[in-house]
This record gives structure tokens, C-alpha cells and sequence, in this order.
């Protein structure tokens, strides 16, 4: 598996793994990621990808690409949680995680985390996330990490008639030590 920067033909296989996430919900399997009620219009897609992909060139935004065999398996993105570095909340990003449900538990998570922190030091102080509170595979990588939880919204996702609640997490860069191993980009 390779890390490495975000790619304009990584759309294909981002949006279908974006898209996949609508069969697992439907099949009524645990995803940790809130959707919409109907899933995106492809335009609707190339609309996100294409800022997404915009504001990674111009280093707004920092995204790491897990890769094997040539093909993305998954992505990771810090994003501002203001809308301009100026801000007073401009020293904090947004953690936000995608990886192939093909390849989950094998490392591309961590090691696509990993990547992206290490871009976004000197950018960001601070990066926070949110995780659905039952899922305890993501919070348990998220606290080896080095993320630690502040915070929790009882019922914050509705998932048909079920509610489930948000958990808050956030890593303070300055203490954050990167693994051993460098990003291999």
C-alpha cells in the first residue's frame, strides 16, 4: 500500500466507494459516516471532488490517497474549520476519513491519518474530528493516533428510527508525534 497525494483520476473510484456507503446503510450494516437521505447526483460528485481537489493543489486543504495496485482504496482529508486562515478559528482543522470497505482493519486509515497530520503541521494547531459513538474500531484508531475525545451529542445522527450519538475528538498538533516511519509519497 502507497501514500500519497490526491489525483484528478481518483474520482472514480472516491465516488464509488462515496457510493457504496448507500448499499452498506441499505443492508442495514454499521457505517460510521452520516449520509443523505438519496445519494448525490454524479454532478453532484464532480462538484465535490473537483473543489476538493481544487483546494488540495492550492494546499488549503491537506489530503492523503491510500493506494494499492494502482487504485485508490481510500482518502483523508484536513480541511479549515473556518472558511479563511485569518479567522480566529483559522488554527483549526477538520479530520474527515474515507477508506474501501474492501480494505478496512488493514492500515490504510492509520496510515493515511498519519500522512495528512504530517502535511497539516505548521498549518493547523489543533484538529478535531467527530465519530459515531458506537463505533469503537475508529475511536480506538483515533485515540492511538493521539486524539483525544471532549465531547458527545446524544442523538446527533438519525438513521431511520434509530438515533445514534456524536462523539467529539480532537489532537493538538504541537504535542503529536509523528510514527518513525516517514509518509512513504
Amino acid at each position: 500500500m502507497l501514500v500519497r497525494d490526491l489525483r484528478w483520476n481518483d474520482f472514480d473510484p472516491l465516488t464509488e466507494m462515496y457510493y457504496h456507503l448507500y448499499e452498506e446503510r441499505g443492508a442495514g450494516e454499521p457505517i460510521g459516516i452520516s449520509l443523505f437521505a438519496e445519494r448525490p447526483s454524479l454532478a453532484d460528485e464532480v462538484e465535490w471532488f473537483a473543489n476538493l481537489f481544487r483546494k488540495s493543489l492550492e494546499r488549503q486543504w491537506f489530503t492523503a490517497v491510500a493506494e494499492d495496485g494502482g487504485r485508490a482504496i481510500g482518502s483523508c482529508t484536513i480541511q479549515p474549520q473556518a472558511p479563511r486562515p485569518d479567522s480566529e478559528l483559522g488554527h483549526v482543522g477538520v479530520l474527515g476519513i474515507l477508506v474501501d470497505h474492501r480494505f478496512r482493519g488493514r492500515g490504510a486509515g492509520r496510515a493515511m491519518m498519519d500522512s495528512a497530520l504530517h502535511q497539516a503541521r505548521g498549518r493547523f494547531e489543533i484538529v478535531r474530528l467527530s465519530v459515531f459513538a458506537d463505533n469503537l474500531r475508529a475511536k480506538e484508531l483515533y485515540r492511538r493516533v493521539g486524539f483525544e475525545p471532549y465531547g458527545r451529542l446524544p442523538r446527533a445522527i438519525r438513521r431511520g428510527d434509530r438515533y445514534i450519538d456524536e462523539e467529539f475528538m480532537f489532537l493538538d498538533l504541537g504535542k503529536w508525534s509523528p510514527p518513525p516511519s516517514a509518509p512513504n509519497r
